[in-house]
């Protein structure tokens, strides 16, 4: 008999597989055609979990699933080229995507229209903007998902366009503020910091934090927290690159402990991020609380690693080296301090080393970084001027732009 907290996370599991396929039959209704790279829940193992746990869900849909592999991860030590990376990455991005649960289309997107609720100058130029946009069209006659954020601009300015970052909160009730410099730790104030630097900054509260009032459960849309929040990011890259002060081709990302990881996710999907920097943001699966996986398993990030893989690291079929080098060739750099105890370090340096080989295919080692500063589970101001002085030499910040 499963153990009381392994049946929860069953029935839970099945629920987002019915709601996942509900879905997608309504997208597949929509547009009069099935194309299988929409059904990425593959692996023959799911088909099996779907037929136990989600008996309303169509046989054709279990007849569309692919084979993905449950648990191999890739062995980066052992690619040979580009083009053999480039053939990994696509199986990568597969397990991603049966973890998570798949990337919507964004051939149709609805416009990222944002309303700006308040404007307070902080000198210097600078002002900060809290704004509202919508990341996604009402379904089914419903209202349109809409997000709120701070956005830092620079009305004194040089007619040259500027790179953005987009900034993204760690797990903190006041969500955005903090990385605005408006509530929490000052040490986590980096869209503003940055702003202040000379970049636009843009912080958005990750759903269910701040005033993001999301209930998971309710939508049919998402497998898990995590993929909805990418989707949510890719429109604030979206925004960005409309901005008419923003060079769209110089666009980083930031973020600490859940933003940290949430900034990986995003690059790897994203490929317009030119530089990413994780905080505090991730080890491999293996080594996160003694392999314990639990704390990756709400409906905020990815439930699908409690009742598909039983929370084990072993079966779970993507670790982080493999998606910091599916960054590669974009920059990407970390600060992972020595003491912290949600992402052991050792961890933190194998992942890094691991990915270093695909850097070196690129031709790029200098796109990847890392530092291990003497912390707990912070990002200490020697750190955050590292990582800062990263992003101004990957995104070409001019000394003429900086406040």
């Amino acid at each position: 008999m499963c153990p009381r907290e392994w049946r929860d996370a069953r029935r839970e599991c099945g629920r987002s597989v019915a709601r996942a396929v509900q879905w997608q039959a309504a997208e597949v209704t929509a547009r009069g055609s099935v194309n299988a790279m929409q059904f990425p829940m593959s692996a023959l193992f799911l088909v099996l979990w779907g037929a136990l746990l989600a008996t309303s869900a169509s046989k054709s849909f279990s007849q569309d699933l692919a084979t993905a592999a449950v648990g191999v991860h890739e062995n980066l030590e052992t690619v040979t080229s580009l083009e053999d990376w480039r053939i990994r990455r696509a199986s990568i991005r597969r397990n991603l995507e049966v973890v998570m649960g798949p990337l919507p289309d964004r051939s149709r997107l609805v416009p990222v229209e944002f309303q700006v609720l308040d404007e307070v100058a902080l000198g210097q130029g600078l002002v900060r903007r809290k704004i509202e946009y919508t990341t996604e069209g009402g379904q089914e006659g419903g209202r349109d998902v809409r997000v709120r954020a701070y956005l830092f601009e620079h009305t004194l300015t040089s007619s040259e366009a500027r790179p953005a970052i987009l900034c993204l909160h760690q797990t903190v009730g006041v969500g955005k503020e903090e990385p605005s410099g408006m509530g929490g730790s000052v040490n986590l104030h980096y869209a503003l910091e940055l702003a202040q630097r000379g970049y636009v900054t843009l912080a958005p509260d990750y759903p269910s934090f701040g005033e993001y009032e999301y209930d998971f459960r309710s939508n049919p849309r998402w497998a898990s927290g995590s993929m909805k929040a990418i989707w949510d990011n890719m429109r604030a890259v979206d925004l960005l690159e409309r901005l008419p002060g923003v060079d769209a081709a110089r666009i980083g990302c930031i973020g600490h402990s859940l933003g940290g990881h949430n900034t990986i996710f995003t690059s790897f999907f994203d490929e317009r991020i030119l530089a990413a920097v994780s905080s505090c943001g991730f080890t491999r699966f293996g080594k996160y609380y003694g392999g314990k996986l639990r704390g990756w398993t709400s409906d905020r990030y990815m439930p699908r690693i409690a009742c598909m893989y039983s929370n084990d690291p072993r079966l779970v079929p993507f670790d982080f080296p493999e998606l910091i080098a599916g960054i590669a060739p974009r920059a990407f750099f970390t600060s992972s301090p020595i003491g912290d105890a949600n992402f052991e370090v050792s961890g933190v340096r194998e992942a890094i080393q691991e990915s270093s080989r695909v850097y070196r295919l690129y031709g790029v080692p200098e796109r990847l970084g890392a530092i291990y500063p003497e912390s707990a589970h912070d990002f200490p101001l020697a750190a955050r001027q590292e990582a800062y002085r990263f992003l101004d030499q990957m995104l070409s910040l001019r000394p003429s732009l900086q406040n």
